[in-house]
């Protein structure tokens, strides 16, 4: 499968796991961590299927898995957590400004190469994101949810990292969940719930299950056998897109309006991305 294709289709992975977020949450037919633990636990299920039918076993060895499975584990619940009160946009731009702040510091830690064009890119497609996210003066920001997004962010980010030290995608991104499973079924038990309790109702499970075992997990596992084969820089540019996929899935599923400053931010979003991503060379041989 060609890498421009596997990267997109990953992008409306990550985008669709977003809405399906929106959807259970805001919905009030579950609570963050009660989702939290079905997504983990249904990505497990998917990932070791598919382990078992294309690999004939699970392994749950391999390179960074400790450092996978915590920062998996930060970004699902700071996600979750940080979206009980945060504004859906503000929310965004912490965690995807955060996620590329940590990817072009793992690149440079790394000493990966980054030429003057990804910085311009990174810079034109983070001006469109946040003007598209964040279009006046925005309410006032909770410390605490704030600092769960910025978090989340940084989990996402490390993920993303350690899944360029592992050779089998599906295995590495089934040992991450299987571990991690079990763990977030003990921090939902142990969450601070409201005064009724947790709240668990069918669509919320639903939309869990699919969370878990569709856009996390396959869409995980997609992106772990992409990321060795491109830089973090381009890696963090490259998911910068994926507020914007949510935003126009958000306006199909959730009738959300489209205007023109929608139409101008996502060409800047993805026109800093194509001037990040894109080698010179091909950029003048195709104009």
């Amino acid at each position: 499968m060609p890498l421009f294709f596997l990267t997109t289709l990953t992008m409306i992975a990550f985008a669709a796991n977003s809405v399906l977020n929106r959807l259970a949450l805001a919905g009030g037919s579950i609570d963050a961590a009660s989702f939290g633990a079905i997504r983990l636990v249904a990505g497990a299920v998917m990932l070791a299927g598919l382990c078992l039918a294309l690999r004939g076993r699970i392994d749950l060895r391999g390179p960074g898995r400790v450092a996978g499975v915590l920062a998996l584990l930060v970004y699902i619940y700071g996600f979750s957590g940080a979206y009980n009160a945060l504004d859906a946009g503000i929310g965004a731009l912490i965690l995807f400004g955060v996620v590329q702040i940590t990817m072009f510091a793992g690149g440079l830690w790394a000493r990966e190469a980054m030429p003057p064009r990804r910085w311009i890119g990174a810079l034109v497609a983070f001006g469109g994101l946040a003007w598209l996210l964040w279009p006046g003066a925005g309410p006032v920001i909770s410390p605490l949810h704030g600092l769960l997004m910025a978090l989340a962010g940084v989990g996402w980010g490390i993920y993303s990292l350690v899944g360029r030290l592992n050779c089998d995608a599906l295995q590495a991104t089934a040992a991450n969940f299987i571990l991690a499973a079990p763990v977030g079924v003990v921090l939902t038990l142990l969450w601070p719930s409201g005064p009724g309790g947790a709240e668990i109702g069918r669509d919320g499970i639903l939309l869990a299950i699919a969370s878990g075992a569709l856009t996390s997990g396959i869409g995980y596992a997609m992106w772990y056998s992409i990321l060795p084969r491109i830089g973090a820089s381009v890696a963090a540019v490259a998911q910068l897109t994926v507020p914007v996929i949510a935003m126009a899935g958000g306006m199909i599923f959730l009738a959300e309006a489209l205007d023109m400053q929608f139409v101008m931010a996502t060409a800047l979003v993805l026109g800093g991305v194509a001037i990040s991503v894109l080698p010179l060379g091909r950029v003048r041989r195709d104009s």
